[in-house]
């Protein structure tokens, strides 16, 4: 049920347009309005929410800027093909083939050859907090990090940052500033760390000003945070990943098979 604007305004303090673009930014990533679908007319969102023309322009502005919706000014808007990617997180263990992306990211975008892993730095650094918990190191302790942006169609579409342990990073391709060939599973393996377990910690969290400067978001929609820690033999923690997605445009897909 939609609230009128009058009874809206007791229970949510935010401006009209910010809780319209609300409901119809559900409504886009539900796929209630489909991919390629018109909105609906500015005369039907006026009389669905007792709202002005400005305030529902405003609105409509909203989920532009986010990259849902599409339109030029005095034709139809419509509600943008790619509305919300699917990861698939299982799949981030899985070697790619040399010069291939990763298998997740295959299938996040549209076309493989769309996507491009830029290295930002490499450097030894102090961790603490639950990376540093989740590595094993203790507050304060050491560690090799590697900073990546991916990118998407030429899009902003993650920001990466993984720690690996000094004694396993030191003096590898890890410790280098360049891209590794296959991804750090495949390099992991060869260093005879093979990764065994994968743990995943989602949060949704609002953006730091370095994430949503590199992600280009719009307003103050929130990201997707995961803490992903990777277990090597004897369970012992080999890289710990903090991945940064915005929150509005990816979607994380787990399946389970219940114990017998």
């Amino acid at each position: 049920m939609t609230l009128h604007s009058h009874e809206a305004d007791a229970l949510d303090p935010r401006p009209l347009h910010v809780r319209i673009a609300a409901d119809l930014r559900e409504e886009i990533l539900s796929g209630e309005l489909a991919a390629g679908a018109k909105l609906p007319s500015t005369a039907q969102l006026k009389e669905r929410f007792d709202a002005s023309n400005a305030t529902i322009q405003k609105a409509v502005h909203l989920l532009k800027d986010e990259g849902l919706a599409v339109g030029r000014a005095g034709a139809a808007v419509t509600v943008r093909e790619t509305r919300q990617r699917t990861v698939h997180p299982a799949e981030s263990l899985t070697r790619a083939a040399t010069g291939e992306v990763y298998p997740w990211l295959a299938h996040a975008a549209n076309r493989p050859s769309s996507v491009r892993s830029t290295v930002l730095s490499v450097e030894e650094v102090s961790v603490c907090g639950d990376v540093a918990e989740a590595l094993g190191t203790g507050h304060g302790g050491t560690a090799v990090r590697r900073r990546q942006l991916i990118t998407i169609d030429g899009e902003p579409a993650e920001l990466v940052a993984s720690y690996y342990p000094l004694d396993l990073a030191r003096g590898t391709a890890l410790a280098e500033p360049r891209r590794i060939r296959g991804g750090t599973p495949t390099l992991l393996t060869e260093l005879g760390f093979r990764p065994r377990r994968s743990v995943d910690r989602v949060s949704a969290r609002v953006a730091t000003q370095e994430q949503y400067t590199a992600l280009r978001l719009p307003g103050g929609l929130p990201v997707l945070r995961t803490l992903r820690t990777v277990y090597g033999d004897g369970d012992r923690p080999v890289e710990v990943t903090v991945m940064v997605k915005a929150g509005h445009l990816y979607e994380l897909r787990y399946e389970f098979t219940p114990e017998a």
